[in-house]
């Protein structure tokens, strides 16, 4: 089966300014995959590049087996990071006025566009203008605009800007039904609890430069693991093990530790030997690092990623 998306060495330069730089990855049919890094990382840039809206200056894109262009628009759905609905139309009007430019049937589109808006809980604004929604409200109908063609591939670029959390948290279900459904979702964002929730794999973006393509357990495996023991003895010379800093106070014997373990080692080991050697313990904890740990491992720790 071919990706879904298919990014090889793409450069695209406004100026002297390089906004992505010799970038490469790839995304597989059916997956959420996560576009994350801070402002001005090239997440915009890549997405708009995909969307055929800017040309790269080098490199080549392949979207659902074909270059960018409006010729499979129909089997992409869109939410940009900048919100722009037409504020007199009505919400059911502006689903259904974007899902005919995606070719869809207005009687299929309407039908459509009513049971997404049931979905969010807004079948009672249906034939309410935009301009007299929340704002709430109004990126609801954005987001059932990208939704209502059932595409194959759905581009979300910063959809959770602006959401409140239960919002947010309708957002991501409707993340999941578009990926059991079928569909191949790519999502960028600098918040990292989303990503880490949702995504199948996910890029690390600096600058315009990739610093990570994975999963999160292949990203975290390029952090030392971190445990909280409890040990008699220091645990300093256990095999793999980088740093051990005490904590507290001992009492009876017993002293907590902080302990790093070079990356690649397996907790798992450490306990073993540990039994098999009689290496005295009364707590033996692992720490999962976060994905927040992850990016700022990775990447850096910028001031708009949270």
């Amino acid at each position: 089966m071919l990706d879904a998306l298919d990014v090889s060495a793409v450069v695209k330069r406004f100026g002297d300014y390089t906004a992505v730089n010799n970038l490469s990855f790839s995304v597989k049919s059916g997956e959420v995959f996560g576009f994350l890094g801070g402002n001005g990382a090239g997440k915009t840039t890549t997405l708009r590049m995909i969307l055929d809206i800017l040309w790269p200056d080098a490199g080549s894109i392949s979207v659902l087996g074909n270059a960018p262009g409006r010729g499979h628009a129909c089997d992409i759905g869109f939410l940009p990071e900048e919100r722009g609905l037409y504020r007199a139309m009505s919400a059911i009007d502006t689903i259904v006025y974007f899902a005919r430019l995606k070719n869809m049937p207005a009687a299929e589109a309407k039908r459509e566009g009513l049971a997404l808006l049931d979905r969010f809980g807004l079948g009672g604004q249906a034939k309410t203008r935009v301009d007299q929604l929340s704002k709430g409200m109004s990126q609801k109908v954005q987001l059932a605009t990208a939704l209502v063609n059932k595409p194959k591939l759905l581009i979300l670029d910063e959809p959770f800007s602006g959401l409140d959390p239960l919002n947010q948290g309708l957002l991501e279900d409707e993340i999941l039904a578009a990926s059991r459904g079928g569909a191949t979702v790519i999502f960028s964002t600098h918040v990292m609890q989303h990503a880490e929730r949702l995504c199948d794999r996910l890029l690390l973006l600096a600058r315009g430069v990739k610093r990570f393509e994975g999963t999160q357990d292949e990203a975290r495996a390029t952090l030392p693991i971190k445990l909280a023991l409890t040990a008699r003895n220091s645990p300093a010379k256990l095999p793999g093990v980088i740093s051990a800093d005490a904590q507290g106070i001992a009492a009876d014997g017993w002293q907590s530790w902080d302990v790093k373990l070079e990356p690649g080692r397996s907790a798992d080991d450490l306990l073993e030997h540990c039994t098999s050697q009689g290496f005295a313990l009364r707590r033996f904890e692992q720490h999962r690092a976060s994905l927040h740990d992850i990016f700022v491992h990775i990447v850096g720790a910028p001031e708009d990623t949270k």
